[in-house]
């Protein structure tokens, strides 16, 4: 992912000296053009590893889930904190992850740290259960489907 990555560089780069040209647009085109150069290389060669630009948007991907899980939560926090009674059910639900690196295990627990209103209190031995207490359980399998459809699902589509 890298090399290619470099080489895209290295083609944007190339593409300014052949056109005499150091500005930000000449390198765009080159950029672009090492991009479709890339995936042309590509294309000929079988190779395994996937296109640097997926995994980027990938990552891209996970921020802006997080970013947004993040906001809601915020605004639900705000709600419980600015109801005259406080109507929560704090508890602490045991969640089964399907990620197998102890990489992915953290990143899972602490994105669940950062969002307001819930916490990874331990993590199993074999790195497979994460038990969270969140401030609101009004349906345990509801978070489950939630994490697992958000969080989870994106950084296996970063680290996979």
């Amino acid at each position: 992912m890298a090399l290619q990555f470099l080489f895209n560089l290295l083609i944007a780069f190339l593409w300014m000296a052949i056109n005499n040209n150091n500005s930000g647009s000449t390198f765009v085109v080159g950029y672009l053009l090492g991009i479709g150069l890339l995936l042309l290389f590509r294309k000929s060669r079988s190779q395994s590893r996937p296109f640097y630009l997926i995994r980027i948007w990938a990552v891209l991907k996970l921020l802006l889930i997080f970013a947004r899980e993040l906001t809601v939560s915020n605004f639900v926090v705000i709600g419980h904190i600015i109801r005259p009674k406080l109507a929560i059910r704090p508890g602490i639900f045991a969640y089964e992850t399907a990620l197998t690196t102890p990489w992915e295990v953290t990143l899972l627990s602490c994105l669940i740290c950062l969002t307001p209103g819930t916490l990874t209190l331990d993590v199993s031995k074999d790195g497979k259960t994460l038990y969270i207490h969140a401030i609101d359980i009004k349906d345990a399998e509801l978070l489950v489907t939630q994490i697992r459809g958000t969080f989870e699902r994106a950084i296996r589509e970063v680290t996979r």
